[in-house]
C-alpha cells in the first residue's frame, strides 16, 4: 500500500490514461527507486511483482546460447508484458530486464493480476493495450533481425536510444551495443567507423554523437 501523502506525486508521474487506476495502485502498489544498470528481472526467476515505470528507462532482453538480444524498451507509464504474462501464469521469466537509467517504479503484486483483470475493465484495458504495443515492438525487432543488415539495425538502435534519452550525445560502450544487438564488439566497432565516414555520426571516447 502506498501512503496517502504520495498520491499527488504518483498521479503526476502516471500518464493520463492510467489515472482511473490510481485507487488500485494506491491500495496494492509500492514505490521504489532503482539505479541505472541494475537487473530488475532475472531469467528463470518467478515473477512476484509487476513493475510500472514512472521515470527513467529500462530494457528487456532475451538470453541466447551465444548472444543476447534487445527485445524492447520500457518507457515511463509502461510495463513489461512478459512480467504480466508470466506473473499471471505463475511461470519463471524467460527474459531479463535492466534499468538503462536511474528509474522509479510502481510495483504491483503478481498475485492480484487475475482478479483485477477479471473485475476491472480499466485494468484489463491497460493489459490489452500493453500487449498490443509489445506485439508491435517484437514484430519490429524480428523484422530488423531478419531483413535489415547490421548497419541499418545499428543506426536504428542509436536513433531510438537518442529519442528515448532526448539527446544526440550517447554515453554508451560498444560492448553494450553489441550485447543489445546480439553481435560481437569488433563488428559493432567496424560498422560504427563506417557510419562515421558516411557522416551519420561522430565517435568520441565512450560517446557517440548522432548527426
Amino acid at each position: 500500500m502506498i501512503e496517502q501523502e504520495h498520491e499527488a506525486k504518483l498521479k503526476e508521474k502516471l500518464p493520463q490514461k492510467l489515472h482511473s487506476l490510481l485507487p488500485l495502485f494506491m491500495s496494492y502498489g509500492s514505490l521504489v527507486d532503482i539505479p541505472a544498470q541494475q537487473e530488475i528481472l532475472k531469467e528463470g526467476q518467478y515473477v512476484k511483482v509487476i513493475p510500472v515505470l514512472l521515470s527513467g528507462l529500462a530494457k528487456v532482453l532475451s538470453r541466447g546460447e551465444e548472444r543476447d538480444l534487445l527485445l524492447y524498451y520500457i518507457e515511463p507509464g509502461e510495463s513489461c508484458i512478459m512480467s504480466f504474462v508470466q506473473g499471471l501464469n505463475q511461470e519463471p521469466s524467460k527474459v531479463y530486464a535492466i534499468t538503462e537509467a536511474d528509474s522509479e517504479e510502481l510495483l504491483l503484486p503478481a498475485s492480484m493480476l487475475e482478479q483485477r483483470i477479471r473485475e476491472s475493465p480499466e485494468f484489463n484495458r491497460m493489459f490489452q493495450q500493453l500487449s498490443n504495443q509489445r506485439y508491435l515492438d517484437l514484430l519490429l525487432t524480428i523484422n530488423h533481425v531478419f531483413f535489415d543488415n547490421l548497419e541499418a539495425r545499428l543506426l536504428d538502435y542509436l536513433r531510438k536510444l537518442s529519442d528515448l534519452k532526448q539527446s544526440k550525445i550517447l554515453s554508451i560502450k560498444q560492448q553494450d551495443i553489441a550485447n543489445d544487438l546480439g553481435t560481437a564488439r569488433e563488428v559493432v566497432s567496424r560498422v560504427l567507423k563506417k557510419l562515421a565516414i558516411q557522416g551519420q555520426l561522430k565517435l568520441e571516447k565512450n560517446e557517440i554523437i548522432l548527426a
